[in-house]
């Protein structure tokens, strides 16, 4: 069971179940996580009790959604109980319609909408991003402050905005997703090195979702020594001194820090607390955080991009809050 340490931490324990207040699934390209979210007291979501993974359907929707159907029969019964997704891909607040590359089948469509038909029942979709900002705005290094900012830097580069405890979505639902968008630098480093404007998946060019993330750091590190590395390869030989990683890790933390100070200028960040598999490498995470705040407008005298607490599925924690609405 996932539940809450005493700095509201996720963590797992052995601690017994409460009665549920509704059954959260974590949906990726090649992953889906279900979880039940327990409640009781004063505090709607107090812990989740995992039940396991299945393979993400691609490519066809009634497969899809069989997967989420045999799962609430299984173990959420009850039809008041509700359905709360964290996907990736991003959700217009105002249509419900997901764009989502890497699951084709729910690309396109009101998800929520056609699930709660299929399954008689209260179904909430987010993004993942969203999801992961929303658990650590309410649960873990963000809370307390006012104006959160989650970062990701997982395979690419998203991000979710809070403020005063709520999600801000805006237009289309596209806030926070500061990976997109032609504003990534051509020179980086010391000395300076060019650097090409990459096509994005997006269909732009010079994204920060290009350089940024764990492709990001493969690109780069290929462009800079024509090798192929995996971002772990880099990361573990950056720590064991070698010239070649430092400088990919270098460029990639210039090219990185200053999109993320223009964020946090932006939005007036009080904290961003990063996710995704390079919030692992928290000494890349220290590095980037001395690098923007040189860069912010606002001179922070304590840490500011600081890794994100809720490592245990934030994606789960973030849609059982906003089922809630805790």
């Amino acid at each position: 069971m996932v539940t809450l340490d005493t700095q509201d931490k996720a963590i797992i324990t052995d601690a017994p179940a409460l009665p549920a207040c509704a059954i959260c699934f974590d949906i990726g390209g090649s992953t889906v996580k279900t979880a039940l979210a327990h409640g009781g007291g004063a505090d709607p979501v107090t812990g989740l009790t995992p039940l396991g993974r299945q393979p993400t359907p691609l490519n066809d929707l009634g497969d899809f959604a069989a997967v989420i159907e045999k799962q609430v029969e299984l173990h959420a019964p009850d039809p008041a109980l509700p359905i709360s997704i964290s996907i990736t891909g991003v959700i217009d607040p105002e249509t419900g319609i997901l764009t989502c590359a890497n699951i084709p089948c729910v690309d396109g469509i009101a998800l929520a909408d056609r699930l709660a038909e299929r399954l008689g029942r209260p179904v909430q979709v987010n993004n993942d991003a969203a999801c992961f900002t929303i658990a650590e705005a309410r649960r873990g290094a963000g809370r307390g402050y006012p104006i959160v900012f989650g970062a990701i830097l997982g395979t690419g580069v998203g991000g979710g905005l809070v403020i005063n405890g709520r999600l801000v979505q805006g237009a289309g639902g596209f806030a926070g997703e500061w990976g997109h968008g032609p504003i990534a630098a051509t020179l980086a480093g010391d000395p300076p090195v060019d650097i090409p404007r990459f096509a994005c998946g997006c269909g732009q060019k010079g994204c920060v979702d290009t350089i940024g993330g764990a492709r990001g750091l493969e690109r780069l590190h290929s462009h800079l020594h024509g090798v192929t590395l995996t971002s772990r390869e880099i990361i573990d030989r950056w720590n064991a001194a070698d010239q070649s990683a430092a400088r990919t890790v270098e460029v990639f933390v210039d090219l990185v820090s200053a999109p993320l100070a223009t964020v946090v200028n932006i939005v007036g960040a009080h904290i961003v607390p990063v996710g995704g598999g390079l919030a692992r490498a928290e000494n890349l995470i220290e590095r980037l955080d001395e690098e923007v705040r040189k860069k912010t407008l606002y001179r922070f005298d304590r840490p500011l991009i600081v890794r994100g607490d809720c490592q245990v599925e934030p994606g789960l924690v973030g849609a059982a809050l906003i089922a809630t609405g805790n």
